[in-house]
Order: C-alpha cells, then structure tokens, then sequence
C-alpha cells in the first residue's frame, strides 16, 4: 500500500523470473556445495510475503574447521601470485556481478525486504566498483604507504550483517583478496542468498578453490570462525553487542581485528540551510533502506528558529512517500527485514511515546502479511529520551532543537556512538569549524549517506575501530614490512 499522495502510481513491478532460486542450497567450501557435517538447514523468508525463498545449510563448528583449511591450503599460492595475477580475477568478479546485476539486484530485495530502486541503483553499482577499485590496488601495495613489500596475513574471517548482504560481502571480499589473503565468510542467516550467489560467480570467474569461502549460519558459527585458531585475521559488521563480544574473545591473540559497529548519527541543519534540499537529505539519512543502516541519520538537530518550517517541510514530503512491494519500481518504503527486527523497533517506539515524545506518522496501510513499520517522527525529544539515545535500526526519526553551533556539536556528541554526521548550511567556513569537533568517522556536508569505494569508513567509541574502504581499508588486512622490505 502507498502513503497518501498527490499522484497515483501504476505498478510497476520488476520481474522476478531473473532469478532462478533453487530450493536448497549447501555450504561454499573449497571450490565446491556441500552440506553441512550435521546435515542441519534453515529456512531463508521474504520480508515483504514472509514466503520462504529456499533451505539453506546451516554450518557448525566442523564446517567453519574445514573451510578454514580450505582457505589455509589455497592461501599459500594465492598469496603467491603477482598483484597483477589478482587483479584479473577481480576484474572478472567486477564484470560478472555488472553482468548479473538485475539477477542480484531482484534476489536481494526479496531476501532482504529492500526497495527494488536501491538494491538496483544503489546496491549492485556500489559492489562492482568495490571490486573494480581493490583490483586496482592489488599490484600497487608497495606504494600504499604501509612498507615497501607489504604482506598479506594469511586467513580472513568475515561475519556481515543482514541490511547490505551484498556490499558487506564486497567490502569485506574484495580488500582482503587484493591483499592476498584467503577468505571464510559468514553471511547473516536472514540474508544468505547473494553471498550464495556471489560463490558462484567466484567460480564463473575461475577463482582458484579455497580462495572464498562461504558458510551461511547462526551465531554458533560467526564465533566459532571468530574464535578458530587458525583465522589471523577478523572483520565483523554489525551490532555493538556482538563487536563487544568479538573483541573479548580475541584480546591477547594475535588476530587482526576490524569493528564496524552501530551509531546514532547527528543530522545537523543550521537556520540558513536550503530547507528542501536539507529535508530530501533528512529522509535519506535516516528512511533509505527502511532506517536499517549503521551510518543513518537517525537524529535530526534542526536550530530552533527554523524547527517548525523544517519538521512541516518534512512531513509534507513523508506524506509523498510509497510504502509496499519492494518489488515494485515505484516503492521508496520496503519491509523490516524479520520479525525479529520489527519487534525491536516497535518496543522502542513505544518507548519513546511513553515516555513523552510526540509520535508522528503519515496516513499509512501496511500490508497484511510479511514485516512492517510506518516512517515514523518524534518530535519533543530531549538527550534523556531513549529514542536518542539507543539505535533503533528502523525509519524511525527523533527530532532535537539547538541554538548555537556549539551547542549542536555538543548534543551530536553526547552519545555513546561516532560512526556518521551530516551537516546542512551554506556556510563553507560553518562546515569545516563543525566538522572537525564532530566525533564521528564519517561526516557529510549537504548531502547524506553518500558512499564511494575510494573513501574510508569507519567510527569511534562504541561505533568500532578501523577502517574500510579507500587506501586505508588495505592496512587491515596487510603485515607491513622493514623499510628493507623484510616482515
């Protein structure tokens, strides 16, 4: 169903014929599909139908052991091979996923609830140029700035999350192959097929066995690969909890680590912002991909003397919005990816109305099956509200006011995250005097959510530690070497 609108749209659903899901799928390892040493499954669902899509199999503590020898044993030719060498497969992959990229893009939305229009125009573009821009690097690493002969560390542990399975893959995937090290992943189990899918075209693209290895499963399996002996090196995307888990679990090791943990980004929009252009950033910072993103703008900080031209000037344009099929091209707003998450959000916004903020949403009809939430505004916030202080993960918005430049960095600061900002105002010297008291890693001027492979991303505090993407997310995955060239 669509918000109320001024327009009304035909539908105009993509096809899902492009994709050819099989009823069961196994574990990725050593080239090949394999069950799981127990024989244990789990069902994967569409968010939008709660249809289930295919049984998939569940990986244990035996499985993570064999794939990381597979990854072991193909790790020492592998890291072997010229850069150039390395760089041809990466190539290969970039191609075959612009190739497959409708494919991919119609199996993401229906695993993972996404809109069509994002996983399309937004998703797929972004996971080819990943591998496109680490093949570039793969035979330029002595002139990455980490010594004149950096080496690869070995075997790569990587655990994703479910809101971007397909770009986590990438950027976890394509730094860590360009580097020369190995790979077992471990998608979320509510997301499992495009990694499933990217293993095939692994072998489309003639990888050697062993190089990638995929391992869908619960966290039983995510800690066991974590916590295998034979992992160097660790790389997880997802919640604060976990990271806090994985970084015990890790400590006194020699394990290299990588934390891309939750926030609860400061949107900032100053009293002499472009109001139009500062609301279409606010809804997506905080709307895109259903509010399910680590870096969303999930707290607006608006100066007091344009609050209310600003929240009406927001609800105006939330009423625009099209909730639905995810499938269909017209559909800004998709589904909460499981029952799971739904509930979450729903507790926490009923919190937030408990404990006194004022709730807002557009006149809505959610669908009556699979899972759904209502874009949704409080305003009447202050910093005591939970609603401003915890990540929600959902289209959830809290509004706050500020007088002052000063007081705005203060009340973006007071949290327990820096992972994102974004800052809204004509002012070029506002920009740069705000931007660097920000403790955040990553802060947008004008604009939101604007990713690119060629820039890092990362937090502080409790949003992690280290960064991916650009130059910077080859050092995690690289044992830099003597000035003479020796490890």
């Amino acid at each position: 169903m669509a918000l109320s609108s001024a327009f009304e749209y035909a539908p105009a659903p993509e096809s899902r014929s492009v994709v050819d899901i099989a009823p069961s799928y196994g574990l990725f390892i050593d080239g090949e599909f394999t069950e799981a040493a127990d024989g244990k499954v789990f069902k994967t669902v569409s968010p939008s139908t709660e249809e289930v899509l295919s049984e998939v199999a569940r990986a244990g503590t035996a499985d993570v052991d064999r794939a990381v020898q597979a990854a072991r044993k193909a790790f020492t030719k592998w890291s072997a091979l010229p850069g150039s060498e390395r760089a041809k497969y990466l190539f290969r992959i970039a191609r075959i996923i612009q190739e497959r990229s409708r494919e991919l893009a119609v199996l993401e939305t229906l695993d993972n609830g996404k809109p069509i229009k994002e996983t399309r125009d937004t998703d797929l573009p972004l996971v080819a140029a990943h591998f496109f821009y680490y093949a570039g690097w793969a035979d330029k690493l002595s002139h990455a700035g980490f010594g004149a002969n950096p080496r690869p560390l070995g075997v790569a542990g990587q655990v994703i999350p479910w809101n971007f399975p397909l770009l986590m893959l990438a950027w976890k995937i394509a730094p860590a192959l360009a580097t020369g090290n190995t790979v077992v992943l471990k998608p979320a189990e509510t997301t499992p097929l495009s990694a499933l899918f990217f293993a095939d075209i692994c072998r489309q693209a003639g990888l050697p066995k062993g190089v990638v290895n995929i391992l869908p499963g619960y966290g039983d399996a995510g800690a066991a690969l974590v916590e295998h002996p034979d992992v160097n090196k660790v790389a997880f995307t997802g919640s604060t909890a976990v990271g806090k888990a994985i970084a015990r679990s890790v400590a006194g090791t020699e394990k290299k680590v990588t934390l891309e943990l939750g926030g609860k980004g400061a949107n900032i929009v100053f009293d002499d912002a472009p109001v139009d252009q500062a609301v279409e950033g606010i809804v997506t910072g905080i709307f895109f991909n259903q509010g399910q993103v680590c870096c969303a703008g999930s707290r607006l900080l608006v100066q007091e003397s344009v609050q209310e031209e600003v929240v009406d000037a927001l609800k105006r344009r939330l009423a625009t919005l099209r909730l639905g099929d995810p499938l269909d091209k017209n559909t800004d707003i998709g589904a909460i990816n499981s029952a799971e998450q739904l509930a979450r959000i729903q507790k926490l916004a009923d919190t937030g109305e408990a404990e006194g903020a004022e709730r807002w949403s557009p006149a809505c009809e959610l669908p009556t099956s699979g899972y759904w939430f209502a874009p949704t505004v409080f305003t009447g916030v202050t910093q005591a509200h939970t609603v401003a202080r915890d990540e929600i993960f959902g289209p959830v918005l809290s509004v706050l006011s500020f007088r002052t430049p000063d007081e705005a960095v203060a009340k973006a600061n007071n949290t327990q995250y820096g992972l994102s900002a974004g800052i809204w105002t004509e002012k070029g010297s506002r920009i740069l005097a705000v931007a660097n008291k920000l403790r955040a890693g990553v802060v947008w001027a004008n604009t939101f959510n604007k990713l690119d492979p060629t820039s890092p991303f990362g937090g502080y505090k409790e949003s992690g530690y280290g960064r991916e993407g650009g130059r910077h997310g080859l050092e995690a995955y690289l044992a830099p070497s003597s000035p003479e060239g020796k490890r």
